[in-house]
């Protein structure tokens, strides 16, 4: 996808997640390559603070900004797996917008940073937050996203917190190994 593409949805997308008056900020593939990861990706990924929002107004608003729903039935997916599917008409780019609940989230977009993405400013998950993002998700995709995060930006990241976090959600998902497996690649990192 180009540059030019992924600034329109980037502008377009903040300023639909803007007018909701929650906090909210890129995630996933772009936010690694906004942290100086290289990287291809072929969508976004993006979070919202979803307290207060109702489903229908949430989806009501991207749609009048141009997202438009990828399924059926976005909002029983919404209600569901806390993310609603889009794609941004004006560039045809999917976009998995993601209703935020947890005490995490709520940190990690108040420590979130506005970047440069594609030529347009947005608030942008910080990386150590995301090695957190993609230690939860744990695809192959994630962990080679943890390796390449930790080459960059290993010095500023918080181990004990990371750790601390990912025990939180190790715990909750049954996956106990996760935390010596991310511990692995801190180390690996130096970090």
């Amino acid at each position: 996808m180009s540059k030019v593409g992924f600034g329109a949805l980037i502008a377009d997308l903040d300023r639909a997640l803007a007018s909701l008056g929650t906090p909210y900020m890129l995630i996933g593939g772009l936010a690694a390559m906004a942290r100086g990861v290289v990287r291809q990706t072929d969508d976004a990924d993006a979070t919202v603070w979803a307290a207060g929002i109702e489903p229908s107004h949430l989806l009501a608003t991207m749609e009048a900004r141009g997202f438009r729903a990828r399924i059926d039935d976005p909002l029983g997916l919404l209600g569901r797996a806390q993310v609603l599917l889009l794609r941004h008409g004006p560039t045809g780019i999917d976009v998995d917008l993601s209703a935020a609940w947890l005490p995490f989230e709520a940190e990690a977009m108040a420590r979130a940073e506005r970047l440069d993405v594609g030529g347009h400013s947005m608030p942008v998950v910080t990386a150590e937050d995301l090695v957190i993002y993609k230690a939860v998700a744990w695809r192959e995709r994630d962990r080679s996203d943890i390796e390449r995060l930790l080459r960059v930006a290993g010095p500023t990241v918080d181990r004990e917190r990371v750790l601390r976090i990912v025990g939180e959600f190790a715990e909750i998902l049954e996956e106990p190994r996760r935390v010596e497996a991310v511990r692995s690649l801190l180390d690996a990192a130096g970090g």
